[in-house]
């Protein structure tokens, strides 16, 4: 049995920042919209809007939570104490929407499936 393994790129691209998205549903957007307005207060941090529909490549209702790549180890521990069973979906963002989204991902809680067939491999226009 043979494994296909990615071989690491020789240069690594620069992470500009991240982006924390908050799932959440009718019986949960009070404690999402809690979470986020709190880590806005706490944090040098972008808080979108709270999205009561499925918005971009995420299936489920969320809010962007958009950080510089210096307080991630911060921010992340803080969520991960707080987030009281909501999902969490955190990316990169760096030189590729796509990759940043499908490969570079992690998540905290289950696992959703994200609809990647809008993203491109460009890097994103967003600042942090």
């Amino acid at each position: 049995m043979t494994s296909t393994i990615t071989p690491i790129p020789a240069e690594t691209p620069r992470i500009r920042g991240y982006h924390a998205h908050v799932y959440f549903d009718a019986s949960t957007i009070e404690q999402a919209r809690a979470l986020c307005e709190a880590a806005a207060a706490t944090f040098p941090i972008k808080m979108g809007r709270v999205h009561e529909k499925p918005v971009g490549p995420h299936p489920d209702w969320s809010c962007q939570l958009a950080f510089k790549a210096e307080l991630f180890g911060d921010i992340i521990p803080w969520l991960m104490m707080r987030r009281a069973g909501l999902v969490l979906f955190i990316h990169p963002i760096s030189d590729n929407d796509l990759v940043d989204h499908r490969d570079r991902a992690m998540w905290m809680g289950a696992i959703r499936p994200l609809d990647l067939s809008i993203l491109g491999e460009e890097a994103s226009v967003e600042s942090v």
